[in-house]
């Protein structure tokens, strides 16, 4: 453990820390994986991939901020007058869905969030007023001492992720994947600095930013939170943000009134799990989470960072809530963190032995404030009742609130004044300010990545016609992402971004400025034949693991974007390709369709920014050149997703991206992706008549005796159930099941390897099955399972969904997960059971929403 430069421990606290030292050993020793008793000797024992970590290889920092003897003498006075509950409640964090005012004048909580899709009152779209007047609300009661208790202000975090993007009006920045194709630092600095100041106008001091992830497999669904695969770009981009939003240490504004707290994360690791799977392993070996993944923590921790935000991911199967050797040995000891460690959406309870609202392991091994959104309470309890009869030590507690307390010191909150009265507070008007967005088109404008110009289309002339199409042509939804006014970016409106331009507006205005006409038609289906159609299309939003896919496909199954684009081209017409993506995919017939082709990642709110490069000036002359350099490198076929696997062989490197002054001309790409089976999205289990890779349907009698379906018709021998196949939206895409009555039988999807849904559980989504009840029975059993879990009743479900017809029903994972199964490794995907006459026809099964399912069965069971 650690102690900070300016403390001064009498000896009895030395004591007690070697106590507390001890019990951290001892955790660390349960962390570790022991090594094979056969394992061969080796030169450098972080090359090996077993999981064991070496403080001493890793790198030796120096805390950037001095000792301050009199701010450490004013934590100790306040430290050694807090009673235990206060202290406790100084290390967790609530989440304003699930904590009010009250609740932190009661327990004396240290700091709530707003979490992706948390808002005042409920609303996504709550105005910046009613968000201040809530960071004044939770202040006022932080420094209540009416009641007892210590006047300690709050501290309230956010995710800022591309700009203060959970507030309306504030400017919008393109996401991380485009801003490292701008490789240029100076501009991220800039961005950090208008962040801070429009997240201070609305209350909040703390953004949880930036991620500094070096993504190798962006099947990911965070990869476009990462700057690049490169760990250089990282670290370069990590230090800029972090002296944009905080300021430069030494500086007079250094955690000012102007500046926000940073958030550094996810520690350690979390670009690099086993399949880019989100919250799973990363099984690299030490030098590789080392020079790789903690490339941006480095640069980081030199600027100053005043906060870590460990990982939901484990390292070798120890999850990084609980893990003492990196979180403690490594981060505040041998790199010498001098912040505060906070943690991730409830990742405590998924160390083993712990539960979202009980987990005195977590801060045992290094957290120092729990982010427990709506366990807070069990949370404190547990914690405080930990404290108490030693399972947490006090010098551990003492450790983790002096952290906290040095930060709120530092940013001189309690000498400040409520938010809405300090120096921005209420400044509405720096919300997508001009000069803001001005920033915002720039970073736009650089991040532009062109990959492919044949004959030189590029750039337009503004005196034609031009004809802009696409779904992404005028559709600030996908423009923007996921975590922008809520956690996916689904949801919204035009009217939700009034100070934005989509890439038509901007066009369109462009287009009229130079005397030609623009003409938005999303089908392509136009009035008048174009000179030239710029299509814009690309992924739809999301956030977290809803955007983890299995391979590189663009939207598997559906190629109405590349028809589009080859009926305009049989038209005569030349097509300019707008991809907005949160990573590479394989795209080569897309590529090979348009004339030319445009990396624009997810923009943000700047739609013009586009413009700008693709159309020359009023005047004829070219305005902007292209700029951007691939900071992830472009997949060659649909299965080469991971960077440090053998035999990567991108189609485009690196650091790839041509000019105007480059040769854009591109051979004919092979068209042949190297996927077979079913393309469908991620989650997608059954539909258009066939199976995900993997799966396979059988069909199971009352002894259990299977039969796998291969071919429709089949039946089980003793014609208990039979399958054939039925048409839905296309020829024979559904299938009909028929049980008899004679006896029970089942109907199960089953996967090899199983599937892991510990994370869709979490995120309270559901098996969505599109069936047609077809005839349910009055009496008997109808039932739904998964895995090695008990049934779930589901005939009163389907006999209030309208018969004969297409509906869709919602089995929510936790259901699943209350009746026992496993639901981190499902080797059933869902068996539907009946011992009566039945008949179901099913054309889909999949993971989704609540929004996805007209009904959902109701369990009573699940938690």
């Amino acid at each position: 453990m650690s102690i900070h430069a300016g403390a001064r421990a009498p000896a009895v606290r030395i004591r007690h820390a070697l106590a507390a030292a001890l019990a951290l050993a001892v955790l660390a020793a349960c962390n570790r994986a022991p090594a094979p008793a056969d394992a061969p000797a080796t030169a450098d024992p972080t090359a090996t991939a077993d999981g064991s970590i070496h403080p001493d290889a890793w790198p030796a920092l120096a805390w950037p901020l001095a000792a301050d003897p009199a701010l450490e003498q004013r934590i100790d006075e306040l430290l050694a007058s807090m009673t235990l509950e206060e202290k406790v409640g100084q290390i967790i964090q609530g989440d304003i869905d699930s904590i009010t005012p009250e609740d932190v004048r009661k327990y004396r909580l240290g700091s709530i969030l707003a979490g992706g899709s948390s808002d005042p009152g409920g609303k996504y779209n709550a105005a910046p007023a009613e968000w201040l007047a809530l960071a004044d609300a939770f202040w006022e009661a932080s420094m209540d001492t009416s009641g007892g208790g210590k006047a300690i202000p709050v501290i309230w975090g956010i995710d800022a992720m591309h700009g203060q993007s959970n507030v309306v009006g504030a400017t919008l920045f393109p996401h991380n994947v485009g801003l490292g194709a701008t490789r240029n630092p100076e501009l991220l600095r800039r961005i950090g600095e208008i962040t801070a100041l429009e997240t201070r106008a609305t209350g909040m001091e703390w953004a949880f930013a930036p991620t500094v992830a070096v993504p190798q497999d962006v099947r990911w669904g965070r990869a476009y939170e990462g700057y690049s695969e490169n760990p250089q770009v990282v670290a370069e981009f990590a230090v800029a943000m972090v002296e944009g939003l905080q300021g430069k240490v030494g500086a007079p504004d250094f955690l000012g009134d102007n500046r926000v707290m940073v958030s550094v994360k996810h520690f350690v690791g979390d670009g690099g799990t086993t399949g880019g799977r989100d919250q799973g392993d990363t099984q690299v070996s030490e030098a590789e989470l080392r020079d790789v993944h903690t490339a941006g923590y480095k640069t980081a921790i030199e600027a100053g960072a005043q906060s870590v935000m460990a990982s939901f991911n484990s390292f070798h199967g120890t999850k990084m809530h609980g893990h003492q050797p990196l979180l403690t040995d490594v981060l505040k000891g041998r790199m010498a963190f001098g912040g505060f460690i906070v943690g991730d959406w409830n990742g405590h309870g998924q160390i083993p032995g712990c539960s979202n609202d009980d987990c005195p392991a977590t801060f045992v091994a290094g957290l120092d404030m729990a982010m427990a959104p709506d366990s807070w309470k069990g949370m404190y309890e547990t914690t405080l009742a930990a404290a108490k009869n030693g399972t947490l030590p006090i010098e551990r507690l003492d450790d983790a609130v002096r952290r906290i307390l040095r930060v709120k010191f530092l940013m001189k909150l309690f000498d400040a004044p409520k938010p809405s009265q300090r120096a921005l507070g209420g400044k509405f008007e720096l919300l997508g300010a001009p000069e803001h967005r001005a920033v915002a088109r720039q970073a736009v404008r650089e991040s532009l990545v062109l990959l492919k110009n044949q004959g030189g289309v590029l750039p337009l002339r503004t005196d034609q016609r031009v004809l802009v199409a696409g779904d992404g042509a005028d559709n600030m939804t996908k423009q923007t992402g996921g975590w922008t006014l809520s956690w996916q970016g689904t949801g919204t409106v035009r009217a939700d971004f009034p100070n934005a331009d989509t890439i038509w507006e901007g066009i369109a205005r462009a287009v009229k400025a130079g005397g030609g006409q623009a003409e938005l038609a999303v089908d392509g289906k136009y009035r008048n034949k174009p000179d030239v159609a710029v299509v814009v299309f690309g992924e739809e939003p999301y956030a977290e693991f809803q955007g983890d896919i299995p391979n590189l496909l663009f939207n598997p199954g559906n190629d109405s974007d590349l028809e589009l684009i080859r009926r305009l081209k049989a038209d005569g017409i030349p097509v300019v390709a707008v991809f907005i993506t949160g990573r590479p995919l394989w795209m080569n017939r897309e590529i090979n369709a348009a004339d030319a082709f445009v990396a624009a990642w997810l923009p943000g709110g700047e739609g013009a920014g586009v413009a700008d490069v693709l159309l020359r000036k009023a005047d004829g002359s070219v305005g902007h050149d292209f700029k951007g350099k691939l900071s992830f490198s472009w997949p060659r076929n649909a299965l080469d997703a991971a960077v440090n696997q053998p035999g990567h062989d991108p189609l485009f490197a690196f650091g790839h991206g041509l000019t105007y002054a480059d040769n854009g001309d591109l051979a004919p790409l092979p068209e042949d992706s190297g996927i077979e089976g079913l393309q469908a999205p991620a989650g997608v289990y059954f539909a258009r008549g066939l199976l995900a890779p993997g799966l396979s349907l059988k069909l199971e009698d009352a002894q259990a005796q299977a039969v796998q379906v291969t071919t429709v018709p089949a039946a089980l021998a003793d014609n208990s159930l039979a399958v054939t196949a039925v048409d839905h939206e296309r020829q024979e895409d559904a299938r009909r099941f028929t049980w008899s009555g004679a006896q029970a039988a089942s109907v199960a999807i089953a996967s090899q390897p199983p599937q892991e849904l510990t994370r869709e559980t979490n995120g309270d989504l559901l098996l969505v099955l599109t069936l047609r009840p077809d005839a349910v029975p009055a009496s008997g059993s109808v039932a739904a399972s998964a895995g090695a879990g008990s049934p779930l009743p589901l005939r009163d479900a389907l006999a209030a969904l309208p018969a004969g017809q297409w509906t869709t029903l919602g089995i929510p994972l936790k259901c699943f997960a209350a009746s026992g199964a496993d639901v981190a490794g499902l080797d059933t995907v869902v068996r539907l059971h009946s011992d009566a006459a039945t008949t179901l026809s099913i054309s889909r099964v999949a993971i989704g929403a609540v929004s996805e399912a007209r009904q959902i069965l109701d369990c009573p069971t699940a938690n």
